[in-house]
């Protein structure tokens, strides 16, 4: 009798194509095929921890089919919060500017991409979703202490990020303001 290790190896070698494809197609080809394959990949672990119990089980693929489609069920549910975010933070700060500095957007886009996840996700939560520290700590599963240092340190990094010599020469200053106000905090950057 092959091992538990030996049969999960042959059953991902048998499933993992088919199960890669199911997510591809239950989410609709947002994330290409690299998302969809993560997705396989995430539910064959899930799958693994519980190993045990399903090896002897009359459908394990069965079981399978369904943590996939219950993972990309999840993600599509996440993307849409986010974009539904993203649509009211920018329906509520419309009427306050009277356009957006692009290039500034731009810069700042870019070096918020150079951030180590956890630190822009401390950013972008406190600064550009009006979260409180605590709201913050919640969201992303971390101490408020940890969200108060990332975010100084994201914000540390921006500030050097967009004084680059390189940035500073492919804008004409609308990246500091926008800076300072992210630095300035919630309250007091209303204006862009």
């Amino acid at each position: 009798m092959a091992s538990p290790s030996q049969d999960f190896h042959a059953f991902f070698e048998r499933h993992h194509a088919e199960l890669s494809r199911l997510a591809y197609l239950l989410l609709g080809g947002d994330g290409g095929r690299e998302g969809a394959d993560d997705l396989a990949a995430d539910a064959l672990v899930a799958i693994w921890h519980r190993w045990d119990r399903l090896v002897d089980a009359e459908r394990p693929l069965a079981y399978a089919r369904g943590v996939v489609a219950n993972m990309a069920r999840s993600q599509i549910r996440a993307r849409m919060r986010e974009r539904r975010r993203i649509a009211l933070f920018w329906a509520r700060h419309t009427e306050h500017a009277e356009g957006p500095d692009v290039p500034a957007v731009l810069d700042v886009r870019a070096a918020l991409a150079r951030l180590p996840y956890r630190k822009r996700a401390c950013v972008v939560l406190r600064h550009a979703f009006d979260l409180s520290e605590r709201d913050t700590a919640r969201t992303l599963n971390i101490s408020v202490g940890t969200v108060k240092s990332q975010t100084s340190r994201g914000l540390a990094e921006l500030q050097r990020l967009l004084s680059e010599p390189e940035v500073r020469a492919e804008r004409e200053g609308g990246a500091p303001e926008m800076l300072r106000a992210l630095s300035a905090g919630p309250l007091q950057r209303r204006g862009w």
